[in-house]
């Protein structure tokens, strides 16, 4: 199904149908999130960090250690996320059958699902090469409808190399009450936006779903092309039957993943990379898998829940999930 050409109705309805039941109860449990925040059941006791708020000082457990020492509580079972869905120009590459925007969408689609299957409310900011349309956080199949149709309509005009920075600072100063926040992009993008995304992290619950396409990396020989930057427009005849054309095409591809992933772990963001050849819903049951690890671990518990997801994953052969930072 074409997720750009489809009806809503129809989109929505193929999540339900084939999808939804492979997730059910993975991301939140029947009473409790899997999200920390705020709530009234203590979920962990760890040091002080210099974000933290003072109000969650345990002040017993401070005098007994002479650390500071905060304390953690898992998040009230409804709960607000916000889905910052990037869709410039480079999104709309995919060397195959689904493109990278369509992949956002299905991914938007699948988490905003899941969330308000439990009557969580779940709101969607949309980027083009600007702030494009705001939606409220609610909850109910029509306001999904209209999530999906916005995403839809939403078509990028290469124009300008995209502003991640200011999209993110937009999201941070409008979402003001602590939530999950999912950042849905593939981080072509000026520099300077990991600065952003890190102040993000202070506040809210943040998850990167990076996306890639396999030929972002590796260029055929095709012969004598023209080439399109997709932000900006500007076309360049290659001849891609040069080997060495192809080597240095792979390296700038590796060190540009290398300076997002650097990027990405500088934030300290939690990071689920996807690609368009990938399955989105055996990344997201990694991700529930390590949200459920995470809760049980407690303090200490981030990077070896991180690595017990790998494991899992390459064991099952699936899409893994790595901790930035």
């Amino acid at each position: 199904m074409n997720l750009l050409e489809a009806a809503p109705e129809a989109v929505l309805g193929r999540i339900e149908w084939t999808v939804l039941r492979r997730l059910a109860g993975e991301l939140h449990g029947d009473y409790r999130s899997l999200l920390r925040g705020l709530g009234v059941d203590l979920a962990d006791l760890r040091e002080y960090q210099f974000h933290d708020d003072v109000r969650h000082i345990d002040w017993n457990v401070t005098a007994r250690l002479q650390v500071p020492y905060v304390r953690d509580y898992f998040e009230d079972r409804e709960i607000t996320a916000w889905l910052l869905l990037d869709l410039s120009g480079s999104m709309d590459f995919g060397s195959g059958e689904r493109t990278k925007r369509m992949l956002a969408i299905e991914l938007a689609t699948l988490i905003a699902s899941m969330l308000m299957r439990h009557g969580n409310r779940v709101g969607i900011m949309l980027y083009r090469n600007q702030v494009e349309q705001v939606l409220p956080a609610r909850h109910g199949r029509i306001h999904l409808l209209n999530m999906i149709r916005s995403a839809q309509n939403c078509l990028a005009r290469p124009s300008k190399a995209t502003d991640l920075e200011a999209f993110i600072r937009r999201a941070n100063a409008s979402i003001r009450r602590r939530c999950a926040v999912f950042v849905i992009s593939d981080f072509v993008a000026q520099s300077g936006w990991e600065s952003a995304l890190g102040s993000m992290t202070q506040r809210h619950d943040v998850t990167a779903l990076r996306l890639s396409d396999p030929l972002e990396e590796v260029m055929p020989d095709l012969g004598y092309m023209m080439m399109r930057d997709a932000e900006t427009g500007e076309s360049l005849w290659v001849d891609t039957h040069d080997a060495g054309f192809r080597r240095r095409f792979k390296q700038l591809a590796l060190k540009r993943r290398e300076l997002v992933e650097t990027a990405l772990a500088r934030a300290m963001v939690d990071t689920l990379e996807i690609s368009t050849e990938d399955d989105p819903v055996d990344a997201l049951l990694v991700f529930a898998q390590l949200r459920k690890a995470r809760s049980r671990s407690g303090a200490g518990g981030y990077s070896a829940a991180y690595a017990g997801a790998e494991l899992e994953a390459s064991l099952n052969g699936e899409q893994g999930m790595r901790r930035s930072g």
